[in-house]
């Protein structure tokens, strides 16, 4: 079998020829971002978040770390830090599984099935247990609020501040710093 380094460019290989976007994180290849939608048929529907992953260096032997970037209401991720409790990456992890059974096995059963008997978020799987249809209500109200496609996107402090000048802008800035050309 290759080694662990290979095998992490193989996964974020195949991950970025998917239709998930990828931000990396540095220059390594070990942090990144991935855009996530909330699963069909699911009151996580149209919810759009960021993903942070981190892959240990012992990747795929040991688990890579993942958690919710925005906030989302479900008893089995933490509000504040977005970490989850996800006992498929967690605890059963095997080198069989790579990055894209992530986004497209793991992380929507988890949404589509949580499990409040083990609960990060203790406030989402009581209502979860109580009122069924209060609880998707909620999952609703954070997915309008901090689960829209801008909510995944980078963080201000991350984007660019530089702006593309017009050419008409870019030459007249020219003249104001040189002055003009005498005749």
């Amino acid at each position: 079998m290759s080694s662990p380094s290979k095998r992490r460019e193989m996964d974020l290989m195949k991950l970025m020829m998917s239709d998930y976007k990828v931000e990396m994180i540095n220059d390594g290849m070990q942090e990144f971002y991935v855009e996530f939608h909330g699963p069909k048929d699911s009151p996580y529907q149209g919810g759009v978040w960021r993903i942070r992953v981190e892959l240990p260096d012992a990747y795929p032997y040991r688990s890579p770390s993942v958690g919710f970037v925005n906030k989302i209401y479900h008893p089995n991720v933490d509000e504040m830090s977005g970490s989850v409790c996800l006992d498929v990456i967690n605890q059963t992890w095997s080198p069989m599984f790579d990055l894209v059974n992530v986004f497209e096995v793991f992380l929507p059963q988890l949404l589509l099935y949580p499990n409040p008997s083990d609960p990060l978020n203790g406030e989402a799987a009581a209502l979860m247990m109580r009122d069924r249809n209060g609880y998707d209500q909620r999952v609703k109200e954070y997915c309008e609020k901090y689960a829209k496609a801008e909510d995944a996107g980078a963080a201000p402090e991350e984007k660019s501040s530089e702006e593309e000048l017009t050419e008409d802008e870019y030459a007249s800035s020219d003249e104001e710093v040189a002055g003009k050309v005498d005749p």
